[in-house]
């Protein structure tokens, strides 16, 4: 099965995410950002960090997350390639691994500026699938 694909969009980049479960497509959201932003497969997961969200619906969830990881990229220069998600109604437990951003490692890719509530969709039946756009 597909983990995700890019969604073309005039001036932003979108994901599809799928996932035999809601969870493994917001993992697999994540891994697609994550490969937007720098090549998702030479990153080592030497560093864990863990994120507990709660939120009033999943569609706010999905961006809470992604956005957090967001956040924890720019602010902190991590990236990260491994993600463990759990979901328990409206909230969210993750332990996601990762490391420093390297440009010796790394390739630059696209900075994501903003997860996005356009386009934004939880689909929970089957294919089941999460849909964001980013601001680049």
């Amino acid at each position: 099965m597909r983990q995700y694909e890019l969604i073309e969009h005039t001036a932003d980049v979108g994901l599809k995410a799928y996932g035999k479960t809601i969870a493994e497509a917001f993992e697999h959201a994540a891994e697609g950002m994550f490969d937007i932003i720098t090549d998702e497969s030479t990153i080592d997961p030497i560093g864990q960090y863990d994120i507990q969200l709660e939120a009033p619906d999943l569609e706010q969830l999905l961006v809470d997350w992604l956005s957090k990881l967001l956040f924890l990229n720019d602010a902190q220069d991590l990236v990260f390639g491994k993600f463990q998600v759990k979901l328990t109604e409206n909230r969210l437990s993750a332990s996601v691994f990762g490391e420093k951003y390297d440009t010796k490692k790394h390739r630059m890719g696209v900075e994501i500026k903003a997860v996005t509530y356009h386009m934004l969709k939880v689909n929970e039946k089957n294919p089941i699938f999460v849909q964001v756009l980013f601001d680049i």
